[in-house]
This record gives C-alpha cells, sequence and structure tokens, in this order.
C-alpha cells in the first residue's frame, strides 16, 4: 500500500474541549446515559473541567442547541445524548428521523464532530439495557466516538 492510514486512536488529553448537549425528556434514562459518557470520557484522561453540559427540553431540540454549541468554536467535539422511547403512535419515527438528519446535517456543516447518543428503544426496558445493563450504556459509547472523531480530525488537518 502506497497511501497514508489515519486512524483515531481512543485517547483524550487535558487540552480537549467536550460539550455534551442531552434531553431531559426520559431524564432518568438520558442522565444514565450521561454519567456514563462522564465517567468515559474522564477515564479516558479528559478534564472534567473542560466537559460543559446543556440540558435541553427534548431529542427533538438537540440538533439547534449542538449548531449554537458548534458555531461557539470553544470545543472539539460535541456529544448528543437523547431517549426516544417508542409510545401508542409513530410519534417516536418523526423525531428520532428529524433528530438523526438534524445532527447529520450539523456535523457536515461545522466540521465539529457529533457523537449521536440517540437511543430509539421500542420500550422502557429496552431504554434500561441501552443505559447501562446488558446493552452497555450508549453514552459511553458515544463518548468514545466523540473521542476517536476528535483524533482523526486532528490527524487529518
Amino acid at each position: 500500500m502506497s497511501g497514508k492510514i489515519f486512524e483515531g486512536k481512543l485517547v483524550g488529553s487535558k487540552e480537549i474541549k467536550i460539550c455534551i448537549v442531552v434531553s431531559r425528556f426520559n431524564e432518568f434514562i438520558t442522565k444514565r446515559l450521561l454519567e456514563g459518557a462522564i465517567d468515559t470520557l474522564v477515564r479516558h484522561e479528559i478534564d472534567e473541567k473542560n466537559i460543559d453540559i446543556i440540558w435541553v427540553p427534548g431529542s427533538f431540540e438537540i440538533p439547534f442547541v449542538c449548531k449554537q454549541v458548534a458555531k461557539t468554536n470553544s470545543y472539539h467535539g460535541i456529544i448528543a445524548l437523547g431517549a426516544i422511547i417508542k409510545g401508542e403512535t409513530s410519534h417516536n419515527e418523526y423525531i428520532a428521523t428529524e433528530v438523526t438528519k438534524g445532527i447529520a446535517q450539523v456535523m457536515l456543516e461545522t466540521g465539529i464532530p457529533i457523537a449521536y447518543g440517540i437511543i430509539t428503544p421500542d420500550n422502557l426496558e429496552q431504554a434500561i439495557e441501552r443505559a447501562g445493563t446488558k446493552e452497555g450504556n450508549k453514552g459511553a459509547q458515544a463518548a468514545l466516538t466523540v473521542l476517536e472523531l476528535v483524533n482523526l480530525v486532528s490527524k487529518i488537518k
């Protein structure tokens, strides 16, 4: 192979600044996702003083606030955390679709890595599993994703 290979590492540093945008709706789940994300970042040497948290009313508001955060150029990466649990109607599908598209759009427009930590379980039991039991903690996984992306972007630049 003749070209360079670029890969991000799962390594943090005291200089990296991360913003976590988290939904207050379904807070009993999103709080666990947040705890998992913070724990993972700190374990990977991100200074807790460099982790800012912004609570928003619901998942639908996450892309808007992520864009406002990205426009500040104050952070190396953003983690979006939310829980869109299926209810009696298909409302969750519309919300999940728009949140997903919105986060992708913000990331592409701003060039700031955003880790997607929005869970879309069918029921409360699945939500609990994804917030730290059988399925692991999706907030922790999002923290690893943002670390890898931040490191990869720094290598590409």
